[in-house]
């Protein structure tokens, strides 16, 4: 049972946050989706939306942490991985009633919310990436899941890279700077997709 919910949640809640996230921002006409972060979609009138959205999110990831803690229940990489993602749940759980500032990322927020923000947003940012070369050094001696093991190193190595092209971006102004809602959402999607199939690989094996 606990396994069959970690992975619907795994699947849902990483698919409904980009629904969500995507048609909140094309209904928006003030708000371009290419230049400004996700987190701003929580201030003005329709901020609830993505409130909620963010605590479904850190709901949803907090169950399928119980889901990896099931499935691979032995090995320093699997219980590390569990907690990680328990870890980044709570995190996105968090991130919703803690509005961020505007134009704000990680650690150039003013008000105590958004610092607060700043920080969720960093542990899921800098854990989302980890998870996943956790989590690899699973896969790989794994012959059940060894056929993830490359997508997740990959996967891995694309986020780093996204996270400091974001910070870059963030210091100076210039194309990572004008491109900087662009840059975040590949980032996530990367981490997403591979939570969507990691979940989906679960319910297979149910």
């Amino acid at each position: 049972m606990v396994k069959k919910i970690a992975s619907w949640s795994g699947m849902l809640g990483t698919a409904l946050f980009v629904c969500s996230f995507t048609i909140n921002g094309l209904l928006r006409p003030d708000y371009n989706p290419m230049q400004r972060y996700i987190s701003e979609l929580s201030i003005g009138q329709q901020g609830w939306i993505q409130i909620v959205s963010f605590m479904f999110l850190g709901i949803s990831i907090m169950l399928f942490s119980l889901g990896i803690k099931s499935v691979f229940s032995a090995g320093n990489a699997s219980r590390t991985a569990a907690v990680l993602f328990m870890i980044i749940g709570i995190s996105y759980f968090l991130s919703g009633p803690f509005i961020t500032d505007p134009q704000a990322m990680f650690d150039n927020q003013q008000t105590v919310h958004g610092i607060i923000h700043g920080v969720l947003g960093a542990i899921v940012f800098t854990l989302s990436a980890v998870s996943c070369f956790v989590l690899w050094r699973r896969f790989r001696i794994d012959k059940d899941w060894k056929s993830l093991s490359a997508f997740s190193f990959i996967a891995g190595i694309a986020m780093s890279v996204l996270i400091v092209l974001m910070k870059i971006g963030q210091l100076q102004t210039g194309l990572l700077h004008d491109w900087a809602g662009a840059i975040q959402r590949c980032c996530l999607l990367i981490s997403y997709v591979w939570i969507f199939i990691i979940s989906f690989k679960m319910k297979a094996h149910l």
